[in-house]
């Protein structure tokens, strides 16, 4: 992902989450603090798909469309913080292969939240939900159906 790609990726994000809307400005500071995990999925007009990831404390949920200003120095633990694709781009593996370039990378737990009744997807991808009430409580702004989910770390011992 490159800053000439923002604009597609809220397009994007405006398609697959529609009752979660995040601004530019979120998107690009993601891009600034972590861009070795930050990709893109280019489609005949343009950004079909994106992926964005980047160092984070596990059980620590960002807010929605919240600016971080900094990224912890730790980086035990990474946060998915969104894979979308338009309509068109899913159904032929884009995701898988998306977050396989992220798996290479990493030898750390991966955390998310899943939307969207997606927590099916995430299980088959190594992601185990974690319930709380702590958990429940910060889960609140992303809806009903949103799970708090962990793969541990990508790469072989």
């Amino acid at each position: 992902m490159t800053t000439s790609d923002l604009d597609g990726v809220v397009a994007v994000a405006r398609i697959a989450f529609p009752d979660h809307p995040e601004g530019r400005a979120c998107f690009a500071e993601r891009l600034a603090l972590a861009p070795e995990s930050c990709f893109v999925l280019e489609g005949a007009e343009g950004v079909a798909g994106y992926l964005i990831a980047y160092p984070w404390p596990q059980a620590a949920i960002p807010p929605l469309d919240t600016l971080l200003g900094a990224l912890p120095e730790s980086r035990a633990s990474w946060y998915l913080h969104d894979l979308a694709l338009l309509p068109e781009a899913r159904g032929g593996g884009n995701a898988r292969a998306g977050l396989a370039l992220l798996f290479a990378q990493l030898d750390a737990p991966i955390a998310l939240v899943s939307v969207n009744n997606s927590a099916a997807f995430w299980q088959a991808q190594g992601f185990e939900p974690q319930e709380s009430p702590a958990l429940r409580a910060k889960l609140s702004s992303y809806g009903p159906d949103a799970r708090y989910m962990v793969r541990g770390a990508t790469k072989p011992g």
